[in-house]
């Protein structure tokens, strides 16, 4: 579908690999979800699938990158290369991301440099879109879902990985839900009014409603980071803040790269992590929750069961893969039992 809207295959396949390892980690909000939806984009002009995101400039330990209104999986692969090439030379590498689709999972960035050995940081924004968490105390949505993601390598082991909104969910959580006809738990959303709700159709709208900030009723302290995220993702990136545009041009995203090994022995640095996850997980279990799991513990455990049983997909939003191939002159038939029988 996607070389049949235009892009390379390498371009492609950066892209389908990225939503496929979505599924596979239970993101089906950034997966199969955003096939459709990308597909749609592209048809409508929105971003270029022959863009070729580059360099716009480079001093020191940093980098800014111009997406050229690519797929942004395909920018955000040149991010991680060019923050793990200067990690590898200064043991930091700093680097922007501006004017590209939407990222994807933003775990999958920090994730890629924690499987080459050095440590990722992200901080992503949605450009100038203001419409989705208010502020703490607000009822209006003013800014984005702002996701923060972390990833630092183990020896022989799943890196650690965090991979976290600034609100209480992402959105795409709530559209994969609205798809399924499906209620949401409570605490995520408010209606129009600012009312709690439990159906994700009063968010969706029309009149929309809001996605809850992170925390509860502490919720100020995911508000806050929120803005933290749209100053260093957005207006670092130069893609800009939050200021109450109702559509999304381009994430922003600042990835900084760590090398270890240019802070502290890599022995040291290997012996500490493991002590750290030991200690951590020597605590006794709640058994109202059953279980502690590392951070990442999930995504990675959902990872190797779907591998193993396959990726689920709702009819409504398998009909609307199929929709969009066919749209591009594809013959879809007979996907429907391929997909099972895979």
């Amino acid at each position: 579908m996607f070389e049949a809207a235009g892009c390379s295959p390498a371009d492609a396949l950066t892209v389908v690999d990225h939503l496929v390892e979505s599924c596979l980690f239970g993101h089906d909000s950034h997966g199969s979800l955003r096939v459709y939806e990308y597909i749609d984009q592209i048809l409508a002009g929105t971003f270029d699938p022959k863009g070729i995101p580059r360099l716009e400039r480079q001093k020191g330990v940093t980098a800014c990158i111009d997406g050229d209104s690519a797929l942004g999986q395909v920018a955000g692969r040149l991010a991680v290369e060019t923050g793990v090439s200067l990690a590898r030379t200064h043991g930091v590498g700093v680097v922007t991301v501006r004017n590209c689709s939407h990222l994807g999972r933003i775990g999958a960035y920090p994730l890629s440099v924690a499987r080459q050995g050095l440590i990722g940081l992200a901080f992503v924004n949605a450009g100038r879109l203001g419409r989705q968490i208010p502020p703490f105390g607000g009822i209006d949505g003013r800014i984005s879902t702002n996701p923060i993601a972390f990833s630092a390598p183990r020896p022989g082991q799943d890196p650690i990985l965090v991979d976290m909104t600034t609100s209480v969910v992402a959105e795409g959580k709530i559209r994969v839900a609205h798809n399924r006809a499906e209620q949401v738990p409570a605490g995520w959303i408010t209606d129009s009014e600012g009312h709690p709700t439990r159906d994700p159709g009063a968010f969706v709208g029309p009149p929309a409603g809001a996605i809850l900030p992170l925390g509860g009723v502490v919720g100020y302290k995911g508000y806050c980071l929120g803005m933290v995220v749209e100053i260093l993702g957005g207006i670092l990136s130069g893609e800009g803040a939050a200021n109450g545009d109702q559509i999304m041009r381009s994430n922003g995203m600042l990835l900084t790269v760590y090398d270890p090994g240019f802070f502290c022995e890599t022995d040291n640095y290997e012996t500490e992590v493991e002590g750290l996850v030991q200690h951590v997980m020597s605590s006794r279990v709640d058994p109202q929750v059953g279980q502690i799991q590392l951070p990442g513990g999930p995504e990675f455990s959902t990872c190797r069961d779907r591998q193993e049983h396959g990726i689920p997909i709702d009819d409504t939003t398998w009909n609307r893969i199929l929709e969009r191939a066919q749209a591009l002159g594809l013959d879809t038939a007979g996907w429907s039992e391929q997909a099972l029988a895979q």
